[in-house]
């Protein structure tokens, strides 16, 4: 668990980084009290209507943390985390890579970084923009210019504690130098190397979630705005039909709820980014 002035996604959790800004926070550990053996569900789950506002006073409660920490010792949790953020970002970001056609497994760990860093869209988009889609260019070459176009915007970033994490990306430049494509073990990052042991430590966890990017669900006061219509346009396109008003009412709740019960995903009408990821959104 971290807590970095000026970080954007506030309080950090978990093995791969989940935030209270994003909201996943709020679904990991709802997750998690909902296991009938986790050891530390009471002490969580009257948290969880504070997360799921993403009370960003939570980054100055003193009980929490304690309980995250003591969470953290359970092997529940470990169970719990190790499904969610297989759901909620490796599996979208295989489907990101692909789409992309993306195959190799350093092309991968890119795409899966910035899904666990943020803002993964937004310089996706950029990329394309400015040096060419993936089909043209292919895999080695636009993974490339991702890399480059996400160190240059990381190191001019106004959030100090952002510039900070250029790291990231120049390890995946020594890589890229390196032709390490398909990540054969044993291979040398940052000085550390790399085998069947899980080595971690000595990093800043600043993450780069973008504010945009928020949990769409219903709420008393109906959230509006474009991203709601987009929402609905992609469950259109999806062959569940809902009308592209831009209002998160009960008829869209239940639009998702369809959707994510056809998907295979925890149909609870809440738009997270595994809901996303199967949209295209």
């Amino acid at each position: 668990m971290t807590l970095l002035a000026n970080d954007p996604g506030h309080l950090t959790y978990g093995r791969v980084q989940t935030t209270l800004a994003s909201g996943n926070l709020y679904l990991l550990i709802r997750a998690y009290c909902a296991e009938p053996d986790a050891a530390r569900a009471a002490a969580l789950a009257p948290y969880l209507p504070r997360l799921e506002d993403l009370d960003l006073g939570l980054d100055h409660d003193a009980a929490l943390p304690w309980a995250l920490r003591k969470a953290g010792a359970d092997p529940v949790m470990h169970r719990t985390q190790d499904a969610f953020f297989d759901r909620v970002y490796w599996a979208p970001a295989v489907r990101s890579a692909e789409a992309l056609g993306i195959r190799s497994a350093l092309g991968t760990a890119v795409v899966y970084d910035s899904h666990i860093h943020g803002s993964w869209q937004r310089l996706r988009d950029a990329c394309s923009a400015t040096h060419g889609a993936a089909a043209t260019l292919g895999e080695q070459a636009w993974v490339r210019a991702y890399v480059e176009t996400r160190r240059a915007w990381l190191g001019q970033h106004s959030n100090a504690l952002l510039r900070k994490t250029v790291y990231r990306m120049q390890a995946f430049q020594a890589l890229l130098a390196a032709g390490s494509w398909a990540l054969a073990l044993p291979f040398t990052v940052r000085g550390v190397t790399i085998d069947e042991a899980v080595l971690a430590g000595g990093v800043v966890r600043a993450s780069a979630e973008v504010a945009e990017v928020h949990l769409l669900r219903l709420r008393q006061r109906f959230l509006q705005g474009e991203d709601v219509r987009a929402l609905q346009r992609a469950l259109t396109a999806a062959g569940i039909a809902v009308e592209p008003d831009g209002v998160f009412g009960s008829a869209t709740h239940d639009a998702v709820q369809a959707f994510q019960r056809r998907a295979g995903l925890t149909a609870d009408g809440i738009v997270g980014p595994a809901t996303r990821s199967r949209l295209g959104l």
